[in-house]
């Protein structure tokens, strides 16, 4: 006897349903793709109980006659695709004919259609998958979608869909994934029959962004936009250097105009961060990546989430690289707001006239004596030193307060000024120091403060990074070499790798069948454990092998040394001092955060004073 047997189209159909709708969401992503592919300039999107109790999408797109109406249930039926060539080349969010039958499968579906010039429309009603009523309809030019009681007819499936707010905040987050990638289009969002939100046409990205996340979003948001030599763009808006969220709720990356989830280009833009980003922090981006679709394959995830690239390296490459300059290209707009004049202390302009401070050694934000520090001229000395100073010696000239337990003193600024002159592209004022960590400045926005010990951990970061680059890590010898055994295809990676791990300041040779022999490590590195330490530098340089930088992995040794060896909170520095770390810190590739991704410097404007003093609304 026969135990294979054929599934009855309606139960085929609701199985195949549970590959392409999962929940509310799902449907509401389908219905707004063919809209879009339908050349929609106009989509509105209607939900009710979290889409539980009804989803309804109307478009102006082209419409259907009566035949494509009714073809457009049947299962792999579409107008996007008609042959494996095409199958090869995608340039359409759908193509394979299975969303309105799927979905019609498990709801109970309404589609009116009607065609621009026709005089009459089509209107189809289906329950469960059968097709009840087919007649005329007079509905605008367009397509109209209703989908009611979604899974009524799959108990095990509605049983699993979360609570309505949940599902609700899962269709907005489509809606808003549908709404950036297409800002040529108008969206409009009803929520139990009122309008919660209407996006209207724009020709600019950052038009979109500001309508749906704010305008203060926008000022922490670079314009990122590269193209290689094989026509392949990067383009978009990426957040700041330090501008990060605790989940990826803000990580937007769009393949040929599809919103898609990639693990490589997740960790692309995390390694195109790299010491820009605190760990456990996500970036926030809003990144297109184009290129021929002949090079990318969507045809191999059920909802269509994921895709396959021809050549990952050299998308995730591109990506790296125009991740890396856009940051770097951000310190331009920091530079802008230092460079405007700001009025000395007491309100005179004059470099040598006498404005008289009270500072106050009792209170923590005077600024402290101090020895003067060395300049930092070999690596060892990184573990001694902490910056360096102007050639004047800092003893020489007399200190902002006192640790005694003295009364406040008058300090006269003149005093010290025509010793410590300005120079004439002075662009910051430095009024002193809170708790002995953050240096108090005021450019042409307002209030700036500096964290000291993040600031120098920058400076001596790119400061080492480029002697490494230039000259390769300075590595010491072992007293007793380590031999440690590798998996095969790791061993392989080493031998292949060997020149990039020597240029680390690694001492590694092959030691027989997958053994290596380790004799020397770099000079700034405490390590008891060699053979634990390889095995590590190995797993993550593999990761980064096809990076801009094959040194990545070093720069990563470097910044957890300089954290140990930076100027530490409440290390009094004297003003000089102070003033060659702000000047430093602004020469920075990356002046806005440590190499750990903490901010430097944070800006208070006079906006946001004037509001908490009460003197705007």
């Amino acid at each position: 006897m026969s135990r294979i047997k054929l599934l009855p189209e309606t139960l085929a159909s609701q199985v195949a349903a549970g590959e392409v709708v999962e929940r509310p969401a799902s449907v509401v992503k389908e219905l707004v793709e063919n809209s879009i592919d339908a050349g929609a300039r106009a989509i509105e999107v209607g939900i009710q109980r979290g889409g539980m109790s009804r989803i309804r999408v109307v478009d102006d797109g082209y419409g259907m006659d009566r035949d494509d109406a009714l073809l457009s249930l049947e299962r792999h039926a579409t107008s996007k695709i008609a042959s494996a060539a095409d199958l090869a080349a995608i340039n359409t969010l759908g193509f394979r004919g299975e969303a309105l039958p799927s979905i019609a499968s498990v709801s109970r579906f309404r589609l009116t259609t009607r065609e621009h010039g026709a005089v009459a429309g089509t209107e189809i009603l289906v329950n469960g998958g059968r097709i009840e009523t087919v007649r005329d309809g007079g509905e605008a030019p367009g397509t109209q979608i209703e989908v009611r009681s979604l899974f009524y007819n799959v108990p095990a499936r509605r049983k699993f869909l979360r609570s309505e707010t949940t599902e609700t905040r899962n269709i907005e987050h489509q809606f808003f994934l549908q709404a950036l990638a297409h800002p040529a289009i108008s969206f409009s969002l009803v929520r139990e029959d009122k309008i919660a939100l209407q996006l209207p046409i724009t020709t600019s990205l950052r038009d979109r962004i500001r309508d749906i996340y704010g305008a203060e979003l926008l000022d922490d948001l670079l314009e990122i936009l590269s193209r290689d030599r094989g026509g392949l763009q990067v383009r978009g808006w990426i957040g700041r250097a330090g501008v990060s969220r605790q989940t990826r709720s803000q990580q937007f990356v769009f393949v040929n105009g599809r919103a898609i989830e990639s693990g490589i280009l997740s960790t692309a833009l995390r390694e195109g961060y790299h010491t820009a980003l605190m760990r456990g922090q996500f970036p926030v981006t809003f990144l297109f990546v184009e290129l021929d679709p002949r090079e990318v394959d969507v045809n191999v995830h059920p909802a269509k989430r994921e895709v396959r690239f021809r050549d990952p390296a050299r998308v995730r490459e591109a990506i790296v690289e125009a991740v890396q300059r856009t940051l770097e290209s951000g310190r331009a707009d920091w530079q802008r707001k230092f460079s405007a004049p700001v009025p000395a202390i007491g309100g005179t302009t004059s470099a040598g006239a006498e404005a008289v401070e009270r500072v106050s050694s009792q209170t923590p934000g005077g600024i402290m004596a101090t020895p003067s520090r060395a300049e930092i001229t070999e690596w060892d000395s990184v573990r001694r030193s902490s910056f360096a100073v102007p050639s004047q010696s800092a003893s020489q000239l007399p200190p902002l307060g006192d640790r005694g337990d003295s009364p406040p003193i008058e300090v006269n600024r003149a005093y010290f000024e025509p010793q410590v002159e300005p120079r004439r592209d002075q662009q910051f004022q430095i009024i002193g120091v809170l708790n002995r960590l953050y240096v108090l400045m005021e450019n042409s926005d307002g209030l700036v403060l500096v964290d000291q010990h993040a600031a120098h951990e920058r400076i001596l970061f790119e400061e080492l990074r480029r002697r490494m680059e230039e000259q390769g890590v300075p590595s010491q010898r072992m007293l007793l070499p380590q031999i440690f055994s590798l998996p095969p295809r790791d061993a392989e990676w080493v031998e292949h790798n060997v020149a990039t791990l020597q240029k680390m300041g690694i001492g590694i040779e092959s030691f027989g069948a997958n053994s290596f022999r380790v004799d020397s490590l770099p000079t700034f590195l405490e390590v008891a454990d060699a053979a634990g330490f390889l095995r590590k530098v190995i797993d993550e340089l593999k990761t980064t092998s096809h990076s801009s930088s094959p040194l990545r992995l070093g720069e990563d040794m470097i910044a957890k040394t300089v954290c140990r060896h930076a100027v530490k909170a409440n290390d009094p520095l004297r003003y000089p001092e102070i003033e060659k770390l702000i000047r430093d810190l602004l020469a920075c590739d990356l002046p806005y955060c440590c190499p750990h991704g903490r901010p430097t410097m944070i800006q208070i404007s006079h906006a946001e004073l004037e509001k908490k003093f009460g003197r705007k609304v």
